[in-house]
């Protein structure tokens, strides 16, 4: 607890960031520790229950409602994505890395509904942002972080369909498109909107009641503002409380468009700890849950991918981690970070989940200082974590 408490507060003391909230939980016994405000004219008080843009760590609940509709019969693993996304049916691939992109060959086999959920499409982020075909990726795939900005899901779908897969469906790994093609898949198998399944199928049965795609009016007084680092060390104001999470947007990101809260994150985390069931409503089967936190990379991916893996594995929506290499890194710890500047994570084999939401954005893939430090202490804290250490501060 205490050297959680102290991560937090020097990062909030250094200027780092206006506010940061960790949790860490091990069965009933839960630690929690606030510190700094919700934005950096001190509006308001860092809380339990304050709401933040969680942005990546969206993936794994998006993972888990494909997987819904997989165990329903909606959907199958090894189905090509063209039933229900037909504009994907003919995709092109560039015929080599640097090539451009008019320097094209056919995809070899279908898109399936397990390259969406490993990330294997052939679409999405390697390391070298500079690729011909990485940069028409850009012009669609856009920043996360501002929704607001983009189309509508067909219309998306559409001009993601005219730009070439770096790679061949199911050979590489590749960060970022594949879960927001899993939140237009889950919408047009289900009959439903994304966020109106999210709500019917997974928040509420959880009692996930801040977590949605927008702020309604009522909440704002616990939404925080956002920010980004400046090159001169200070916090630029990105987004407030009644900007772009104010209303719905048209594109309904599964790649990273929720909102929520600690405690709302920690009841999906939970669920997943205990084999996809939670207060008495099952939403997952073990099955389904196991695929979701196991590795399904090989070393070649892996070893391709350390600009974001940094080495560890990747399952259903989130990393797995295979090889201790830092004191937090223990095989089978499941979860994600998310560019607004948030992680969550859960450790199977000791029940333990760590949740660390901060407002302030991540100026690149890898994980920042305060995010590392969260890590180590975590670690230290789930270790030691017993039911009377279940305060916060």
């Amino acid at each position: 607890m205490n050297a959680l408490h102290d991560t937090l507060h020097r990062y909030v003391e250094q200027g780092k960031v206006p506010g940061a909230l960790g949790l860490v939980a091990r069965g009933d016994a839960v630690e929690v520790v606030s510190a700094g405000s919700v934005d950096t004219h001190g509006t308001a008080p860092m809380a339990r229950d304050t709401i933040f843009r969680i942005a990546s760590i969206t993936k794994p609940i998006t993972a888990a409602a494909v997987l819904m509709l997989v165990e329903e019969g909606r959907l199958a693993l090894d189905a090509p994505v063209e039933e229900w996304l037909p504009e994907l049916a003919k995709p092109s691939v560039v015929r080599t890395l640097d090539s451009p992109v008019a320097d094209v060959v056919p995809a070899t086999r279908p898109i399936t509904v397990e390259h969406l959920l490993s990330s294997r499409t052939g679409w999405g982020f390697p390391a070298d942002f500079s690729l011909p075909a990485v940069q028409s990726l850009f012009t669609v795939q856009k920043d996360g972080r501002a929704l607001q900005d983009w189309p509508d899901a067909d219309t998306w779908l559409s001009l993601l369909a005219q730009v070439p897969m770096l790679h061949q469906p199911g050979d590489a790994w590749l960060y970022g498109t594949s879960s927001d093609l899993q939140g237009i898949l889950v919408a047009r198998a289900s009959g439903r909107t994304f966020p109106d399944f999210l709500a019917e199928r997974i928040f509420e049965p959880l009692g996930m009641e801040d977590t949605a795609f927008e702020v309604p009016e009522p909440k704002r007084h616990r939404f925080t503002s956002s920010y980004a680092a400046t090159p001169e060390g200070t916090l630029e104001l990105t987004d407030t409380p009644d900007g772009q999470w104010s209303s719905l947007p048209r594109f309904h990101s599964g790649g990273g468009g929720l909102v929520s809260t600690a405690d709302d994150w920690l009841a999906f985390a939970r669920m997943l700890l205990n084999a996809g069931e939670s207060n008495g409503h099952r939403l997952l089967s073990p099955a389904s849950v196991s695929r979701m936190t196991t590795n399904h990379l090989t070393a070649e991916q892996r070893a391709d991918a350390t600009l974001f893996l940094e080495g560890q594995g990747w399952g259903y929506g989130g990393q797995v981690d295979v090889t201790p290499a830092d004191p937090w890194n223990v095989p089978g710890r499941y979860g994600w970070v998310g560019g607004t500047g948030t992680t969550a994570h859960v450790v199977p084999s000791t029940g333990t989940v760590a949740i660390l939401l901060t407002q302030v954005a991540m100026e690149n893939p890898t994980p920042t200082p305060l995010m590392r430090d969260f890590w180590r202490s975590a670690a230290i804290s789930g270790t030691s974590c017993t039911p009377a250490a279940t305060s916060g501060s």
